[in-house]
């Protein structure tokens, strides 16, 4: 029996984690810390787990094992400090920090705490991009000239942060606006895929401004160490996002369209991209479910590293930079 606590509920995804918590054999929720005493209960009494007055009694308590830090991202770096120097197990929603260097400080003391980490970057597990990035480390693409990636839904124009969730709209506390929120998970397949970032240039706008001062859209330009140039779009105000995927090399190209990847190489006979390419790897359990299965001992769980967490809340933050700069950044580095 692995005992975990959940320190901060007030992300998105928080309920998705509670039910997956409480469906899973071999956990028990021992203790809730939220800084809003009222979202503190309500996720406590979904858990079945005891509401604590502050984050050192989850930190303090050596049977607890691992801990959940769902809170705003401009209180991760705190609780993320000290878990890891109370030896805890983490998951910590994305994006890990508001910036480079919150976001750095955090991954060395994960680092050399020695702990499990994950955070939630679930698109690794789908088939699609398995298949994508097996086949560009393969080489069938060829040279890789550019690729696109695209994570948009209609958060600003369906209000979906009208009310409890309104902190995420909110930069101060979220780090970020729509792009960064949605961006990241674009980010992170891109990096994954092709490698480090050299610089970045971007433009960020809103436009229904029904949260002010929070962006709603935006694409970036990358330049990867690599050479090859992608392109990010991210946003709230998409009716429909059909077009996720495209990656085009001198050998051969692929794209994905309404949730159908088409494939073409000439390095292969049977990759004429006529029809939906359909023979793919399993999908991979969520990137919460991972962390559960690798706090449970199973051994080869394919985590994203503290590191590599840190790194994309460092490029986006250049991203961000470059928006405003109207001119190409650098991300920070460690």
């Amino acid at each position: 029996m692995n005992t975990l606590a959940m320190l901060g509920g007030a992300h998105i995804h928080t309920p998705g984690f509670v039910k997956r918590l409480n469906a899973r054999e071999g956990v028990t929720v021992k203790s809730v810390w939220d800084h809003d005493a009222d979202r503190a209960q309500a996720r406590a009494e979904a858990l079945g787990a005891s509401v604590v007055a502050k984050p050192e009694d989850v930190c303090g308590d050596e049977e607890i094992e691992a801990v959940v830090i769902c809170s705003e991202t401009n209180r991760h770096e705190d609780l993320v400090l000290a878990a890891a120097a109370a030896g805890k197990h983490m998951f910590v929603e994305k994006p890990l920090g508001v910036g480079a260097r919150d976001s750095f400080r955090m991954a060395a003391a994960i680092e050399k705490a020695g702990v499990l980490f994950q955070t939630g970057y679930f698109m690794r597990g789908s088939p699609v991009h398995q298949f994508l990035k097996n086949r560009i480390e393969d080489g069938v693409f060829g040279e890789i000239s550019r690729v696109r990636h695209a994570n948009c839904h209609a958060g600003s124009l369906k209000g979906w942060f009208d009310t409890q969730w309104r902190w995420m709209a909110d930069p101060s506390q979220a780090g970020c606006g729509a792009y960064g929120d949605l961006g990241t998970h674009s980010l992170d397949i891109l990096m994954w895929w092709l490698g480090d970032v050299e610089a970045v240039c971007a433009s960020v706008h809103t436009l229904t401004n029904r949260y002010p001062d929070c962006d709603e859209f935006g694409e970036a330009l990358i330049r990867f160490k690599s050479g090859v140039l992608a392109t990010l779009a991210a946003g709230w105000v998409d009716a429909a996002c059909p077009v996720k995927t495209i990656v085009s090399g001198t050998e051969g190209h692929a794209y994905v369209a309404n949730k159908n990847l088409y494939f073409q190489s000439s390095k292969l006979e049977n990759a004429d991209g006529a029809e939906p390419w359909t023979e793919l790897p399993d999908a991979l359990p969520h990137a919460f479910e991972l962390w559960l299965d690798a706090v449970a001992g199973k051994p080869d769980v394919p985590l994203v590293s503290a590191h590599e967490a840190a790194a994309r809340s460092a490029v986006m933050e250049a991203i961000y930079r470059a928006a405003e700069k109207q001119t190409w950044v650098a991300p920070e580095q460690p």
